[in-house]
């Protein structure tokens, strides 16, 4: 996922989050993801979207992950580049 390819099926991304870092329930994770699209719940979106991700009058009404595709935004690969310049100290392996 970078910001110049292009956006993969959400499941797939969803799936490769619960096979490699985190094994429980695959909607807690598709709605940080679908939270993260959502340009109305933080002023800068991590993820950009593309398909029904929820409208401020309603944003539980987004649609299935079958349905949408994602890609990390500008600002999120702007945050990841930021994270090997040791301005935080980390304890143990990553």
């Amino acid at each position: 996922l970078k910001s110049s390819g292009k956006p993969k099926k959400s499941a797939r991304t969803v799936g490769d989050v619960l096979g490699k870092y985190h094994p429980h329930g695959d909607s807690a994770c598709y709605e940080a993801m679908v939270l993260m699209a959502q340009p109305f719940s933080y002023r800068y979106p991590l993820i950009e979207g593309q398909g029904n991700w929820g409208s401020p009058d309603d944003p539980k009404s987004f649609a299935a992950m079958r349905y949408t595709e994602a890609k990390l935004s500008a600002y999120s690969e702007l945050l990841l580049s930021e994270l090997g310049q040791g301005t935080s100290e980390w304890q143990g392996q990553l």
